[in-house]
């Protein structure tokens, strides 16, 4: 069985333009190891059970983590990632270009 490491980039990911969106399409999730107190943001896929590496119990579902699969943003929606679209007002992630309300290019940060 073959399987792709951290290292390798995804064949999709090969011929993909440089003015193409990525998108991150699978939500995250905080989980947490009941015993420890442990947590970890990961990006889950339903129906699968992810074990704690140290302890090997069962991780539980604490939180979704916003902004909601599918997003272009990697950043969490949190007072310090945020910053006001220039054209609309309204609030984006700070790793955006293009606002995802209005659509239009918004200002270079520090501008």
């Amino acid at each position: 069985m073959w399987a792709r490491t951290l290292s390798e980039p995804e064949e999709s990911s090969r011929h993909r333009s440089r003015y193409d969106r990525r998108v991150r399409t699978r939500q995250k999730y905080r989980m947490r190891a009941p015993s420890t107190g442990r947590e970890i943001i990961i990006e889950a896929e339903p129906d699968e059970i992810y074990r704690d590496r140290e302890t090997g119990e069962e991780l539980e579902v604490v939180a979704e983590l916003l902004p909601l699969a599918p997003t272009p943003s990697e950043l969490p929606w949190a007072v310090e990632n945020m910053r006001f679209c220039n054209w609309c007002d309204q609030l984006c992630q700070k790793d955006l270009n293009d606002c995802p309300y209005c659509g239009r290019r918004m200002e270079p940060l520090g501008a």
